[in-house]
């Protein structure tokens, strides 16, 4: 078999290689732009393709065209039928794309996506029955390609599409960025000129340089624009993470961090952290003496995470200090910033409290629970166990609440250990929580070790059972001894 390659099928080959790689090297270029999203580089893997398969079937049919042989002549025929069918398919992918930028609103992308797609499945059932009653083409006894009587039927479907896109693109144009608009008229219009010019050229096909020239421009703006999206991100994401790193010091200073906390007072030892699920957490701890013989303790629990509950918290610890610094009681305390925090709670926050006031010259402890974990008492016999207060509502959660306080009494040497849920609920790789039994065996794993030592061997405890899976909430502890007065 000898194909015969004419001047005019060299320039047809020249183009359609050239066309080939410029898809080709798009088809690089977007599989390597990661940061664009896999349905973006999944549409423009298919699209290029459809296009690679267009012209290449259309340049082998025109090679083989008028060469003998019943070989010939099937494989021209499945060709054909290649080249139509690619062709609709790229008209149906192009109207796909006009139809997501032009943003339209949902009855409307439904209604333009029915029809898109009906049209679609027409044109591939009109094409297979064509195919076997020779309708749109035929070859003759010489395998001569020739339209048959119906051909234009052929794209009937097509231009349908064709039609939809203009009318997206005139009804929908100021929601279209300028360049892309632009972008899309040059793609719908250029093979319609090429047409038109090479019905003078003698058979060269310029609709293939027209139609992969303005793919490949109308792709180029479409990934300027995602990637100029993508630097507008990066750079607001650098900003939102600078803030957030601010914002993360600022809470942290916030909170009493220098140790040790009262070089001076000999009756108590207190020591505190706070790590956070994100860079700003909900949880807060405080502790601040009230006058010289009275010591606040607080440990809190805001709903939520992230920066909508780190304002929370900074306004819940800044109600809760001043209210206590006034001289309250514990559950007066706690009533009166329920009050204020409900007065103005549009969000419908809420916060876990526990809060005591230690006499240290008597080792009077008296305290009130609103929601918040049972704390772990180390009496004298060196183990920490839960003591089970009883609990009132949570801060935020209900207008008029009042909170119960409860007495106990400390001797020299023991110890509270105070937390918030995200010790016990701290979860492993498989789902498994920590748990307060867990939490308890760390504790007593040296119990008369200094309050810093013990929340440093709570935390190692929770880091070897969690391993590497990512911390699901806040981690906040204190604990605080007491050492009485010395003679």
């Amino acid at each position: 078999m000898v194909f015969s390659v004419s001047v005019f099928n060299l320039i047809n080959l020249i183009f359609i290689a050239a066309g080939i790689g410029i898809c080709g090297l798009s088809l690089l270029q977007i599989n390597a732009s990661s940061h664009i999203q896999k349905t973006v580089r999944r549409y423009f893997q298919v699209f290029f393709s459809f296009i690679i398969l267009y012209i290449s079937t259309h340049l082998a049919r025109q090679l083989m065209d008028g060469i003998p042989g019943s070989g010939v002549r099937v494989a021209l025929y499945i060709v054909t039928f290649v080249e139509m069918l690619s062709a609709g398919c790229t008209s149906y992918l192009i109207s796909l794309l006009i139809l997501g930028s032009a943003k339209a609103d949902k009855k409307t992308n439904r209604l333009f996506g029915v029809l898109l797609l009906i049209l679609l499945c027409v044109h591939i059932v009109f094409l297979s029955v064509a195919w076997k009653f020779n309708w749109f083409y035929y070859f003759d006894a010489s395998n001569t390609y020739h339209r048959a009587s119906a051909y234009l039927v052929s794209n009937v479907c097509p231009f349908a599409m064709l039609l939809g896109d203009i009318v997206l693109l005139i009804r929908f144009s100021k929601n279209i960025d300028s360049k892309l608009r632009s972008a899309f008229w040059l793609y719908l219009i250029a093979p319609i000129i090429a047409i038109a010019i090479q019905s003078f050229t003698y058979g060269i096909q310029f609709i293939i340089f027209a139609t992969v020239g303005a793919a490949v421009y109308m792709f180029s703006v479409i990934v300027q624009n995602l990637n100029k999206i993508y630097e507008n991100q990066q750079k607001d994401k650098s900003r939102i993470e600078a803030e957030l790193t601010m914002a993360s010091s600022i809470q942290s200073a916030m909170l009493p961090n220098i140790y040790p906390a009262f070089p001076e007072r000999q009756e108590f030892e207190v020591y505190a952290s706070m790590d956070p699920a994100k860079e700003v957490g909900g949880d807060f701890y405080d502790f601040f003496l009230v006058d010289d013989d009275h010591l606040c303790l607080v440990m809190a629990d805001v709903s939520g995470k992230g920066v909508p509950a780190a304002l929370f918290m900074m306004a819940s610890r800044i109600i809760i200090a001043n209210n206590a610094k006034m001289g309250k009681t514990p559950a007066q305390i706690l009533t009166d910033t329920n009050a204020t925090i409900c007065s103005n709670n549009k969000e419908e926050m809420f916060v876990t409290v526990w809060l005591g006031i230690l006499e240290l010259s008597t080792g009077r402890l008296t305290a009130a629970n609103a929601g918040h974990e049972f704390p772990a008492l180390m009496p004298t016999d060196g183990k920490f166990t839960l003591y089970r207060d009883k609990h009132g509502f949570v801060i935020g959660g209900m207008e008029g609440m009042k909170y119960k306080e409860y007495e106990i009494q400390l001797k020299p040497g023991e110890k509270m250990f105070l937390y918030t849920d995200g010790v016990p609920e701290a979860t492993d790789s498989e789902r498994n929580q920590f748990g307060t039994e867990r939490m308890l065996e760390a504790l007593n794993s040296t119990p008369d070790a200094e309050p810093e030592r013990i929340l440093k061997n709570v935390r190692a405890s929770v880091d070897e059972f969690v391993k590497e899976a990512e911390q699901f909430d806040d981690l906040t502890m204190l604990c605080v001894e007491y050492r009485g007065k010395k003679d």
